[in-house]
């Protein structure tokens, strides 16, 4: 939520809050009927009718005439205070005849005009009632009202000071602040009308509901509207502000720091005067007010108060905002928490704010306000802690609370919350070495078994490939990893899978099923055209009861089996026919071809019996070429053959790619009913896999330096 849309919520809940002030200040006077339930449209209608006919006909300084008018004018503003009424208020002719009422009528004689202000404060009263509806706002204005509002701003300087007076001003003021309602041709012509200086005045007024009503107008006026600041300003009514901020009574200083914080928006040279003028305390004072609205305008206010510059986000703290701006962080009034965390989020782009904040408790409460369902609230938060991951002291903390986690499990509602959070991640791991390191191995190493598992799973995430020896082999984070992928919860299971198929990909080896097959051996191989082939033929093979011919000298080159058969002590030494008796032909063929030539097409579908050949006459060649096809064809259904048929044929290559693929898709894996006895089988060979990556990267980079 943008600052135009807090102020438009926060002077919504100000009109309403002032509104049901004066129904309840309406009371004692209730005499008068308003809209029974009973009713018809059509009585209504009449009654209506009936008040506008009064005041068109009473606009005399008769007593009969004053007293029906008021009447009337009461009677108006009760039923306004149905909004589905007002409309039809309006169009039967209330506003011309309410506005004529705003001024007093000619006197009769000397004597003293009766209910002198009584009859023009409830037609204040119910033109600001009309003026809730901003399509009535300029209808109003139009027929006159603005001059003759303002104009009862003065009725004090009569010298007159009576509840009346009071009453006329302060209701006066009030329909003034709800006609300029968002609405910038009005508030121009307030300023225009000479309605500011007047209000400034009265902020000393003695009567506090006077003050409330002026600083409410003066609110209005200077949203958005730089020439209504600037006179404000001028008129010296900061100082005054000012001391409103400190009042005991909450409805004055709520007031006060909304004028203040509509002087300041989008205005850097007010915001210095602000300043200079002493406003910093007392806005930091009202942090702990009983009043939720004034905390929540005072946070928003220290927000833009801290984009001044560094040395104002240093000074906000050291005056002791951040402790109660954390409390309002865990307070359940969420306009609370997001301003608290607006706050927070600029006073944390300073380094020792940053730690300052950390010490004080702040990471938990920011941390937490990433489950809200408010976007704002939310991006206030991630924005808060993107500055705090800025600074070295603070990344052992959020590391140690689960802050990664947080962070990397969030439901981010907004693009720029997200992208906030991938920024602050990144900030993080731009981190994690030196001291940083330092702290987060040690923590791993005495800490308590809930934050070891934290910091081995972010250090994962986040930790440098040259690193990951020294954090999972040398100081036990592979354990933790491994420890939370047997657990029996699910979230654990998920994020150390996630974890370790993070680190396979920081192991400086390209994955198994990725990879291309290393090339054969270099030998001399007699070609595709000797394949089956009688010319100089000295050994046959029968499989399958056919006749397959091959060369003694090509055999021997290519593997310890056949020259054990052909060269040792096998009976197949001097035999001239061997059988084959568990291999099919077209297996046989292709196995043969891969003799020959080095090289050979693998389907899917022949691969299991072509790798079950390939390990029996040890063709280490043909087994990688064997293994990477059927790579290719694991899914979540037959992952567990896959893994039994690379423990059955000691298939290396594709023993790991099975481990890679369940570390991968253990979210749709978890379901299936054997996942558990699977990932029981795997946890062995997880750690040998880790064991000899990192310690083959550690050899790769030492040869590559060596040769630098």
């Amino acid at each position: 939520m943008d600052h135009e849309q807090r102020q438009t919520v926060s002077t919504r809940r100000s009109l309403k809050r002032k509104l049901e002030q004066e129904f309840e200040e309406q009371k004692p006077d209730r005499k008068f009927s308003t809209v029974e339930s009973d009713h018809t449209d059509q009585d209504l209608l009449q009654d209506i009718r009936a008040h506008v006919a009064t005041l068109n006909s009473a606009y005399s300084s008769d007593e009969a005439d004053r007293a029906a008018a008021k009447h009337a004018a009461h009677s108006l503003s009760e039923l306004a205070k149905n909004e589905e009424i007002v409309s039809l208020i309006v169009d039967n002719g209330a506003v011309p005849a309410l506005v004529k009422h705003l001024r007093v009528p000619p006197p009769l004689s000397d004597a003293h005009i009766p209910y002198e202000h009584e009859v023009e404060k409830g037609s204040a009263f119910a033109l600001g009632l009309l003026a809730i509806k901003p399509e009535h706002q300029q209808l109003i204005v139009d027929a006159g009202a603005l001059s003759h509002l303002v104009a009862l701003l003065k009725c004090h300087k009569n010298g007159i000071n009576s509840r009346a007076v009071n009453g006329v001003i302060r209701r006066a003021a009030d329909a003034i602040t709800n006609l300029a309602h968002e609405n910038a041709n009005i508030k121009t012509r307030v300023r225009m009308e000479g309605g500011i200086p007047l209000l400034v005045e009265l902020l000393k007024f003695v009567d506090v509901k006077v003050q409330r009503a002026s600083a409410g107008a003066l609110r209005t006026l200077a949203f958005k509207n730089n020439e209504n600041k600037l006179q404000i300003v001028t008129c010296t009514a900061l100082p005054t502000l000012i001391l409103m901020l400190q009042s005991e009574d909450a409805s004055i200083h709520y007031e006060a720091v909304g004028v203040i914080g509509n002087l300041v928006h989008s205005s850097p040279n007010i915001k210095k005067e602000v300043l200079f003028a002493g406003a910093l305390q007392p806005v930091i004072g009202l942090l702990s007010s009983s009043c939720s609205e004034s905390q929540r305008e005072a946070a928003l206010l220290l927000g833009q108060f801290a984009t001044a510059d560094s040395e104002c986000k240093v000074h906000i703290v050291q005056r002791g905002a951040v402790r109660p701006l954390i409390e309002m962080l865990q307070s359940p009034d969420s306009q609370l928490k997001e301003m608290a965390a607006f706050a927070l989020g600029r006073l944390a782009q300073d380094t020792h704010n940053q730690a300052g904040i950390a010490h004080n408790g702040g990471v938990v409460p920011l941390l937490k306000l990433l489950d809200s369902k408010n976007a704002s609230l939310q991006h206030n938060a991630a924005f808060a802690l993107y500055g705090l991951a800025d600074n070295e002291d603070n990344v052992a903390d959020l590391i140690r609370v689960g802050g990664v986690q947080k962070l990397q499990d969030g439901e981010f509602t907004v693009q720029p919350t997200k992208d906030c959070v991938a920024k602050t991640l990144k900030r993080l791991e731009e981190k994690i070495h030196g001291r940083v390191l330092n702290h987060l191995v040690y923590l791993m190493r005495v800490a308590d078994k809930a934050v070891q598992r934290r910091v081995a799973l972010a250090l994962s995430h986040l930790c440098s490939p040259d690193d990951c020896k020294t954090i999972f082999i040398d100081n036990n984070g592979l354990d933790l990893l491994l420890g939370l992928l047997e657990s029996k919860t699910v979230k654990q299971q998920e994020d150390s899978s996630a974890a370790l198929y993070k680190l396979a990909t920081k192991a400086s080896l390209p994955s198994p099923m990725d990879a291309a097959p290393p090339s054969p051996t270099p030998q001399v191989y007699l070609g595709e055209q000797y394949v089956n082939n009688q010319t100089l033929s000295d050994v046959t093979f029968l499989v399958e009861g056919k006749r397959f011919y091959a060369h003694r000298i090509c055999l021997l080159a290519s593997s310890d089996a056949f020259r054990a058969m052909f060269d040792g002590g096998y009976r197949e030494k001097d035999a001239k026919d061997v059988e084959i008796p568990n291999i099919r032909w077209d297996v046989f063929e292709l196995m043969m071809r891969f003799i020959y030539t080095g090289s050979v097409d693998v389907n899917t579908e022949i691969a299991p019996d072509l790798l079950r050949a390939a390990d029996q006459y040890l063709l280490e060649g043909l087994k990688r070429l064997c293994e990477f096809a059927i790579a290719q064809d694991i899914t979540v259904e037959n992952v567990p053959l896959m893994y039994e048929l690379s423990e059955a044929y000691n298939a290396t290559t594709l023993r790991q790619s099975c481990i890679l693929f369940i570390l991968d898709q253990f979210d749709e894996l978890r379901s299936k009913p054997w996942c558990c006895h699977l990932i029981q089988r795997i946890v062995p060979e997880i750690r040998n896999y880790f064991t000899k990556a990192f310690a083959k990267a550690i050899k790769v980079d030492s040869s590559q330096g060596s040769c630098r």
